[in-house]
């Protein structure tokens, strides 16, 4: 039996992964946290997530949710994450992360606390989004800056950054296949007289509106044709999974930094 821990119980991907729990074999909710002040502390966690009591109250603290579980999984908001990191070292427990939006401090807080503890972060859980990254990088190393390459991924309107984890990460995937920083070449949508395209930048657009849960495509356009990269996700449910597929992985790993490539076993 896994005991796992939700961080952003209230959230829209929290609850999700709380229901999914209740219905698994083999899982078992043993904590949930909200953020201060959230309407939600107190609540019981089951009852929050519509699918029944589950005997595990929603708390502020996230250093009394994972008192007892095997593993955290941290769906919250960027501001909260070195919080989350500094109880989940203290005690020992893994953690996957999914949390969008976060800067260069967020990305050393997991590194340094990888050194601690063994923490999968992924901008997204998708397993097709995963092998969608790896087809990426292959046709970006393949094709060179003739073929100008565009990321373009729609969010429902309740989506808070642009462009979104995922896309960012395939543009490091084209920028990674093409030897180039991506840092240097990435294009952030256009407005007004912008002149012609630089040759090698990597284009990103971001979509708001609906209930859109995801989709990203990769375009490689050249003089004659087209290759189009596309994932659509249809449910939530997509991502909690492969969020509890890492989380069962996870928990009998050594410390370190790990991503989905390492949980689907690609990585070599």
């Amino acid at each position: 039996m896994t005991r796992i821990a939700i961080l952003g119980a209230a959230g829209r991907m929290g609850r999700t992964l709380i229901r999914l729990i209740a219905a698994a074999d083999g899982l078992d909710l043993v904590g949930a946290t909200a953020r201060p002040g959230s309407d939600a502390d107190g609540l019981d966690a089951g009852t929050l997530a519509g699918c029944g009591a589950l005997d595990v109250r929603v708390t502020v603290s996230v250093a009394a949710a994972i008192e007892s579980a095997d593993v955290a999984i941290d769906f919250t908001l960027p501001a909260a994450l070195i919080g989350n990191l500094e109880a989940a070292t203290a005690a020992a427990c893994p953690i996957v992360i999914g949390t969008t939006g976060i800067d260069a401090d967020g990305n050393a807080a997991i590194d340094s606390a990888a050194a601690s503890i063994p923490i999968v972060y992924a901008a997204n859980y998708s397993s097709g989004v995963t092998l969608l990254q790896r087809l990426v990088r292959t046709a970006a190393s393949a094709l060179d800056s003739d073929y100008d390459a565009e990321i373009v991924e729609s969010h429902h309107r309740y989506k808070r950054d642009a462009p979104s984890g995922t896309a960012r990460a395939l543009g490091q995937c084209v920028a990674e296949g093409r030897g180039v920083r991506l840092d240097e070449q990435a294009t952030y949508a256009r407005e007004g007289l912008t002149g012609e395209r630089p040759a090698g930048a990597i284009g990103f657009q971001a979509l708001r509106g609906g209930d859109i849960v995801g989709e990203h495509t990769v375009m490689f356009a050249g003089d004659g044709e087209r290759i189009e990269l596309t994932h659509r996700a249809a449910s939530r449910e997509t991502f909690a999974r492969g969020a509890l597929r890492a989380a069962r992985w996870l928990t009998g790993q050594p410390a370190g930094r790990y991503d989905m490539e390492d949980v689907l076993g690609l990585r070599g």
